[in-house]
């Protein structure tokens, strides 16, 4: 629901047993509880019909939500992508049909192109997850259309935005996190992971990135667009294995190079975007010098020592963090995007660390 003009990798096969894959790259752009709607849901149900009977989502009319963004006008627009694109539009609180500009309750609007069976297919695992999985830091589904060749999804509306349109756009609307902003924003998608790892909920998100983390007026943040969303490995496997699909960039290097996909997978995606906030960069970016174009390998070699790691941080920081706070930041950040899975800490020790590093003080005196 943010601008979506990131780099999606997408597999045409299975990985190959080179530990290759054959992919092909597209570009595309308040509930105080943490539960399941029932334990009796299969995690992925078999067909449309299960998905859509199993969650408690309101089914909308498509001409109600015609109406609501105001025939899907380009004014309306909040943002676009591989996906499709998201439409502001307002609908009455109590009854859900639509209402004039301004009156009742703000919605977020995301129409399905026409392209055939992946972009069902997405629609559909959004509708399953966000239909069953409720979180303060998960974005809420309201509900869907599936009306004739029509697919759209209805979702709370989120009005500061991506926290990917506060690091990088240079606009007025868009002003710069503050150093603690930036921290609350870290440990918020931080435990909206963490519930997803967890024994509840079992799902692997496998597209966390900037553009995905929404922030609320009081910049809460919550998880949004699950379409690349699957459930975790059961039955003692230590993985799942799946066609490579995410965001180039920020997709963990063993899911990148086999197809085994594991929470851990997830966090290193995390450390990616800790890093992205940490220095105000994109984690890929033609346009800056060569040798720092790649955010990872450039920023690596700084973030081990005190005295180095101010080198990397965003000068639109300048004052508002401690030294040793940035460096405890950016220790976790390295510990996330570790090489190897199993030395990368779980979604429940980042929480417990970015929470140690607000209590102990971050902020400069």
């Amino acid at each position: 629901m943010g601008s979506c003009c990131s780099v999606r990798i997408r597999a045409d096969h299975s990985p190959r047993r080179d530990g290759l894959s054959s992919r092909f790259v597209s570009v595309d752009g308040k509930d105080t509880s943490s539960r399941r709607s029932s334990s009796s849901v299969p995690l992925t149900p078999r067909n449309e019909g299960e998905i859509l009977d199993s969650t408690n989502l309101k089914s909308f009319g498509f001409n109600d939500l015609r109406i609501a963004t105001r025939n899907f006008r380009p004014d309306s627009v909040l943002g676009e992508g591989g996906f499709g694109c998201v439409f502001k539009g307002w609908i009455d609180e109590h009854t859900f049909k639509a209402a004039k500009p301004g009156t009742g309750m703000v919605i977020a609007v995301k129409r399905l192109n026409q392209e055939g069976f992946q972009g069902h297919k997405e629609w559909l695992t959004e509708i399953n997850y966000l239909g069953q999985l409720y979180h303060p830091n998960l974005v809420k589904l309201i509900g869907y259309c599936l009306e004739d060749e029509h697919r759209l999804l209805v979702y709370e509306f989120m009005p500061r935005g991506s926290l990917e349109n506060h690091l990088f756009r240079r606009t007025s609307y868009f002003q710069p996190l503050s150093w603690n902003l930036r921290m609350k924003v870290a440990l918020g998608a931080a435990k909206g992971l963490a519930y997803l790892h967890s024994p509840e909920a079992k799902v692997i998100y496998r597209d966390f990135k900037s553009s995905n983390i929404l922030l609320d007026t009081n910049y809460n943040a919550k998880l949004s667009d699950f379409g690349l969303a699957k459930d975790g490995p059961m039955d003692g496997k230590s993985h799942v294995s799946t066609r490579v699909m995410g965001t180039y960039g920020y997709a963990a290097p063993e899911y990148m190079a086999t197809g085994h996909l594991t929470a851990r997978s997830d966090v290193y995606s995390f450390g990616v975007v800790l890093l992205e906030m940490l220095t105000g960069r994109r984690v890929l970016d033609k346009n800056r010098p060569h040798g720092e174009q790649n955010l990872i390998e450039w920023a690596r070699p700084y973030l081990a020592s005190k005295r180095r790691v101010l080198r990397v941080m965003d000068p639109r920081l300048e004052g508002q963090y401690s030294p040793s706070g940035a460096l405890r930041a950016a220790t976790l950040a390295i510990k996330c995007l570790a090489l190897e899975p199993k030395h990368r800490p779980t979604m429940d020790d980042v929480v417990k660390a970015l929470e140690q590093l607000q209590e102990t003080g971050s902020v400069k005196n």
